[in-house]
């Protein structure tokens, strides 16, 4: 296993953080939605830990397992916004459009950072490849999307393999509900960033990113 810290871990750490970022959002409806916050964390800690510390990855990551580490945190992460967002539809399954607008808002923001951002996003690769610095997919060897078409005006891709089922479900929350709030997320982010684009999914399993 690596002891050395390369760009892709780095990549999948801001992933994580952005992730987090994330769950606080869908914390703060449980918040306003009075649940009893301080009992939920404690019950949802024990299980999946406490969110990463404001600390660099260097000075927390295990270098003798570095792609285990990641993997781990990543897992943990998600399971966490798994069962917070069972606690909140739990409560009210009304909540369901509060959460959906927590997705569209943050992908909104995401597609601003890269506006805001010196690079370059020109065409549907340039906007699939920066989807993919933001939602986590598992790990890069997981090999969850699979690039069908690749060209400057569309760009299509299945998912080979879902990592997400036995998260999601482990909490009593269909994973179809997970996909369609990360297509809400997608769509807003993608929209933000160029509005000649949409995002679609053209069958089950199946996606394009397309200009028209």
């Amino acid at each position: 296993m690596s002891l050395f810290l390369g760009k892709v871990h780095y990549w999948l750490f801001n992933k994580i953080v952005w992730f987090e970022g994330l769950e606080k959002e869908v914390i703060g409806l449980a918040k306003s939605e009075n649940l009893n916050i301080d009992a939920i964390s404690d019950e949802i800690t024990k299980k999946y830990g406490d969110m990463l510390p404001n600390k660099p990855l260097e000075e927390m990551i295990d270098t003798g397992n570095i792609h285990g580490w990641l993997q781990e945190k990543i897992s943990l992460a998600e399971g966490r916004m798994a069962a917070w967002t069972f606690k909140i539809l739990e409560n009210d399954k009304a909540s369901l459009s509060k959460l959906e607008n927590i997705y569209i808002e943050q992908g909104i923001k995401a597609g601003n950072e890269v506006k805001d951002s010196s690079e370059q996003i020109e065409n549907a690769v340039d906007i699939f490849n920066k989807i993919n610095d933001y939602i986590l997919d598992g790990m890069p060897c997981d090999r969850v999307n699979e690039v069908i078409t690749s060209e400057e005006n569309i760009v299509k891709w299945s998912r080979s393999v879902c990592v997400h089922t036995s998260i999601w479900e482990k909490e009593n929350v269909p994973v179809n509900l997970f996909y369609n709030l990360r297509s809400l997320w997608i769509k807003s982010f993608v929209n933000t960033i160029n509005s000649e684009f949409k995002y679609t999914e053209v069958e089950e399993n199946t996606f394009t990113i397309e200009k028209f």
